[in-house]
């Protein structure tokens, strides 16, 4: 089944039980949860990467930031109260909240901001987000200590929004080098203990101004990679949820179970095969756009993703600002593919290498995608790699395909205005369109040059566009809280706690 874009269904089975239950819920403990992750962060400094394996244990955790992006994609203050901006949309004004201090007892104040930005903006600055956001700050100036000014080259409607992804958390200034793996920030959470490989332990920090309101005491993340040892860990009770939880072909099993609830919601993902534009002959438009038409995105939902996911046709998600559905650019069509290899001189067989990830989603979707441009005469030889491969090979450009799901929300800048990003998209027109883009200081002003920007990218066939991945969460009956959605990846384990147990009949 495909998902509609703005329909988060919530799955809740009432089918015998499949299994003999654990633990009652009134036996466990009610202050501790122990969640399954995919991957093992490489640190826990935001600051560093915009992975999503980061943002789910340290952001709104461990580290918060001056606004709050909401599972519905508003956003909200955090460390600062209030903010505003003149009419040029260039200069923002925020107000910080007082009496904040960081988990070592030091008080949070506008110096924490300065330094945080003044250190992403940093020309040796390492933050994903620097082109995207950062280099575009032009002064941070603090009138006192709870007032930050920020003088910005070009109108930003979607600062705010920036503002609350992982890449913008604040960071203690005495010890941020020590960040990623001696985090101090303002959050609820502590670092407890890491046991590498195995699994992360958070607790909570009682200094936090809202610790009065959070309820677990201790949070643990256990690193879950494969699918198997997810639906192990869940029907053992080694976790007692799996926030975006992978083996999807399995989710009928734990549908029918009632010690289980299964919730599909939406995510900011754009899942692609991507392509390395800069390589022959990929550096041929018709040949990528053969590409696009050689994919059926419906046979590799309904393959790889359980049926689960929405079609999507450009590099933006059906949750982000200005989604444009342009899935009809390239319909399935494999006569119109073989016509334009031809039409670019290529003879069959085009032989390339398909580089995939760990991820069930590549795993499993990586033979469907070869099948595909078989038929099409594009014979590609698979490659199962472990994460830090991908990330020194494919990531650093060294690439025929890869099939990869893209989570950080509006990265079309950084994506696609850059020439250096692992795909080597060069176009002087899209980088015209972001520069456009940035100097809209509104809001409502901006949806043209979203759809521009879209259309853009799907008439150059940057990449094949497939699939906008639903978020998928596994939990014990009476686990509240955890987010049905994800426009950023964050577990926000303030706000999850236990059920009080049911009345014994």
């Amino acid at each position: 089944m495909s998902l509609d874009r703005r329909s988060f269904n919530t799955l809740i089975a009432g089918l015998p039980l499949a299994a003999a239950a654990p633990a009652t819920l009134a036996q466990m403990p009610r202050d501790s949860v122990t969640l399954g992750v995919v991957l093992e962060p490489q640190g826990l400094d935001p600051t560093i990467s915009s992975a999503g394996s980061i943002g789910e244990v340290a952001h709104l955790n461990i580290f918060e930031g001056l606004t709050r992006i909401t599972q519905d994609g508003a956003v909200l203050p955090l460390l600062a109260e209030d903010w505003g901006h003149d009419e040029e949309g260039k200069t923002y004004t925020f107000k910080l909240r007082q009496n904040i201090r960081f988990s070592d007892g030091k008080p949070f104040t506008s110096a924490a901001v300065k330094f945080s930005f003044d250190r992403a903006r940093a020309p040796n600055s390492t933050n994903k987000a620097r082109q995207t956001f950062f280099e575009n700050i032009k002064s941070i100036t603090t009138p006192d200590a709870h007032t930050v000014v920020m003088v910005l080259d070009d109108a930003d409607g979607v600062a705010p929004f920036r503002l609350g992804e992982n890449t913008a958390v604040i960071l203690h200034p005495d010890s941020a080098d020590q960040a990623a793996t001696r985090p101090v920030g303002t959050g609820p959470y502590t670092l407890e203990k890491w046991e590498k490989g195995k699994s992360l332990t958070l607790v909570k920090w009682d200094g936090h101004r809202n610790a009065d309101k959070v309820k677990l005491r201790r949070v643990t993340f256990r690193f879950l990679e494969d699918p198997a040892a997810q639906v192990a860990a869940l029907r053992s009770g080694n976790i007692d949820a799996m926030p975006r939880f992978g083996a999807l072909q399995t989710l009928k099993q734990f549908q029918a179970d009632r010690r289980f609830v299964v919730q599909v919601g939406a995510t900011s993902g754009k899942g692609l095969l991507a392509i390395n534009n800069r390589r022959k002959p990929f550096d041929d438009v018709r040949v990528r756009r053969a590409l696009s038409h050689a994919v059926d995105r419906k046979a590799f939902i309904d393959g790889a993703q359980a049926g689960l996911g929405t079609p999507i046709g450009s590099h933006f998600s059906p949750l982000d600002l200005g989604y444009l559905d342009l899935t009809k650019v390239y319909p399935h069509d494999p006569a119109k593919a073989r016509a334009l290899l031809r039409e670019a001189g290529i003879t069959a067989p085009l032989e390339a290498t398909l580089s995939l990830p760990p991820p069930e989603y590549a795993r499993r979707g990586g033979p469907i995608i070869a099948a595909q441009l078989a038929q099409v005469g594009i014979q590609v030889k698979l490659q199962n790699l472990e994460w830090d491969d991908w990330l020194a090979g494919p990531f650093k450009g060294n690439f025929d395909l890869t099939l990869i799901n893209h989570v950080e929300p509006l990265d079309y800048a950084t994506a696609y205005a850059n020439p250096d990003y692992y795909f080597g998209y060069d176009s002087a027109k899209m980088r015209g369109f972001v520069a456009t883009l940035l100097a809209v200081p509104k809001m409502s002003d901006k949806g043209a040059l979203w759809r521009d920007i879209q259309r853009q990218i799907a008439d150059d066939a940057v990449n094949v566009f497939i699939w906008n991945p639903a978020q998928v969460a596994v939990a014990r009956r009476g686990l509240r809280g955890l987010w049905s959605n994800s426009p950023i990846v964050v577990n926000d384990m303030a706000a999850v706690s236990w059920a009080p147990p049911a009345t014994p009949i």
